[in-house]
Protein backbone atom coordinates (compact mmCIF):
# COMPACT_ATOMS: atom_id res chain seq x y z
CA UNK A 1 0.00 0.00 0.00
CA UNK A 2 2.66 2.57 0.96
CA UNK A 3 5.06 3.77 -1.67
CA UNK A 4 8.28 5.64 -1.33
CA UNK A 5 9.30 7.76 1.63
CA UNK A 6 8.28 11.28 0.64
CA UNK A 7 9.89 13.12 3.54
CA UNK A 8 10.95 13.10 7.17
CA UNK A 9 9.70 16.13 9.10
CA UNK A 10 11.81 17.72 11.81
CA UNK A 11 10.39 20.33 14.18
CA UNK A 12 12.94 23.08 14.79
CA UNK A 13 13.04 25.97 17.27
CA UNK A 14 14.76 28.31 14.74
CA UNK A 15 13.80 27.72 11.10
CA UNK A 16 16.35 30.11 9.59
CA UNK A 17 19.23 28.60 11.58
CA UNK A 18 18.18 25.04 10.73
CA UNK A 19 17.83 25.87 7.01
CA UNK A 20 21.25 27.51 7.04
CA UNK A 21 22.84 24.42 8.65
CA UNK A 22 21.50 22.13 5.91
CA UNK A 23 22.41 24.63 3.17
CA UNK A 24 25.79 25.91 4.40
CA UNK A 25 27.19 22.96 6.35
CA UNK A 26 25.80 20.06 4.32
CA UNK A 27 25.57 21.76 0.92
CA UNK A 28 21.88 20.89 0.44
CA UNK A 29 19.38 22.72 -1.72
CA UNK A 30 16.87 24.37 0.61
CA UNK A 31 13.55 25.86 -0.50
CA UNK A 32 12.40 29.30 0.62
CA UNK A 33 10.17 29.25 3.74
CA UNK A 34 6.45 28.88 3.14
CA UNK A 35 3.57 29.37 5.57
CA UNK A 36 1.05 26.52 5.71
CA UNK A 37 -1.61 28.34 7.71
CA UNK A 38 -4.12 25.46 7.62
CA UNK A 39 -1.57 23.29 9.42
CA UNK A 40 -0.18 26.09 11.63
CA UNK A 41 3.40 25.76 10.40
CA UNK A 42 6.10 27.47 8.41
CA UNK A 43 8.02 24.92 6.35
CA UNK A 44 11.27 24.63 4.44
CA UNK A 45 12.13 21.62 2.29
CA UNK A 46 15.64 20.24 2.06
CA UNK A 47 15.88 18.51 -1.31
CA UNK A 48 17.78 15.23 -1.43
CA UNK A 49 18.31 12.90 -4.41
CA UNK A 50 15.95 10.24 -3.02
CA UNK A 51 13.59 12.13 -0.66
CA UNK A 52 13.14 15.40 1.26
CA UNK A 53 13.53 16.67 4.79
CA UNK A 54 10.77 19.02 5.91
CA UNK A 55 11.82 21.53 8.57
CA UNK A 56 8.79 22.69 10.60
CA UNK A 57 8.35 25.74 12.78
CA UNK A 58 5.11 26.81 14.51
CA UNK A 59 3.05 29.70 13.18
CA UNK A 60 1.77 30.55 16.64
CA UNK A 61 1.06 29.07 20.03
CA UNK A 62 -1.93 27.06 18.76
CA UNK A 63 0.25 25.14 16.31
CA UNK A 64 0.71 21.43 17.06
CA UNK A 65 4.42 22.05 16.46
CA UNK A 66 4.46 24.60 19.33
CA UNK A 67 3.32 21.84 21.68
CA UNK A 68 5.92 19.45 20.27
CA UNK A 69 8.69 22.03 20.78
CA UNK A 70 7.45 22.74 24.33
CA UNK A 71 8.08 19.05 25.10
CA UNK A 72 11.25 18.90 22.96
CA UNK A 73 12.87 22.36 23.10
CA UNK A 74 15.82 21.36 20.90
CA UNK A 75 13.46 20.03 18.22
CA UNK A 76 13.39 16.56 16.77
CA UNK A 77 11.79 14.22 14.28
CA UNK A 78 8.07 14.94 14.16
CA UNK A 79 6.76 12.55 11.49
CA UNK A 80 7.50 10.45 8.43
CA UNK A 81 5.50 10.81 5.22
CA UNK A 82 4.82 7.92 2.85
CA UNK A 83 3.28 8.18 -0.60
CA UNK A 84 0.06 6.34 -1.50
CA UNK A 85 -1.71 6.12 -4.84
CA UNK A 86 -5.24 6.57 -3.43
CA UNK A 87 -5.46 8.23 -0.04
CA UNK A 88 -9.12 7.42 0.59
CA UNK A 89 -8.61 3.72 -0.25
CA UNK A 90 -5.53 3.70 2.03
CA UNK A 91 -7.55 5.36 4.82
CA UNK A 92 -10.39 2.86 4.47
CA UNK A 93 -8.00 -0.10 4.50
CA UNK A 94 -6.21 1.23 7.60
CA UNK A 95 -9.46 1.94 9.45
CA UNK A 96 -10.70 -1.59 8.66
CA UNK A 97 -7.51 -2.93 10.25
CA UNK A 98 -7.92 -0.84 13.41
CA UNK A 99 -5.64 2.11 12.73
CA UNK A 100 -6.74 5.56 13.86
CA UNK A 101 -6.75 8.53 11.50
CA UNK A 102 -6.25 11.89 13.23
CA UNK A 103 -8.69 14.76 12.81
CA UNK A 104 -12.01 14.21 11.09
CA UNK A 105 -10.64 11.47 8.83
CA UNK A 106 -10.95 13.53 5.67
CA UNK A 107 -7.81 14.35 3.69
CA UNK A 108 -6.54 17.93 3.84
CA UNK A 109 -4.26 19.63 1.34
CA UNK A 110 -0.65 19.40 2.52
CA UNK A 111 2.49 21.42 1.86
CA UNK A 112 2.95 19.90 -1.61
CA UNK A 113 -0.59 20.79 -2.67
CA UNK A 114 -1.71 17.14 -2.44
CA UNK A 115 -4.16 15.38 -0.10
CA UNK A 116 -2.69 14.17 3.21
CA UNK A 117 -3.80 12.29 6.32
CA UNK A 118 -2.05 11.62 9.62
CA UNK A 119 -2.16 8.32 11.50
CA UNK A 120 -2.07 8.05 15.28
CA UNK A 121 1.47 7.46 16.58
CA UNK A 122 0.27 4.92 19.15
CA UNK A 123 -0.71 2.65 16.25
CA UNK A 124 2.77 2.85 14.67
CA UNK A 125 5.30 2.30 17.45
CA UNK A 126 5.26 5.89 18.66
CA UNK A 127 5.78 7.41 15.20
CA UNK A 128 3.38 9.91 13.66
CA UNK A 129 2.78 8.82 10.06
CA UNK A 130 1.61 11.10 7.27
CA UNK A 131 0.19 9.67 4.06
CA UNK A 132 0.32 11.79 0.91
CA UNK A 133 -1.52 10.97 -2.29
CA UNK A 134 0.67 11.07 -5.39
Amino acid sequence: MIGRLNHVAIAVPDLDAAAARYRDMLGATVSPPRDETEHGVRVVFVELPNTKIELLHPLGEDSPIAGFLARNPSGGIHHMCFEVADIRAARDRLLARGARVLGDGEPKIGAHGKPVLFLHPKDFDGTLIELEEV
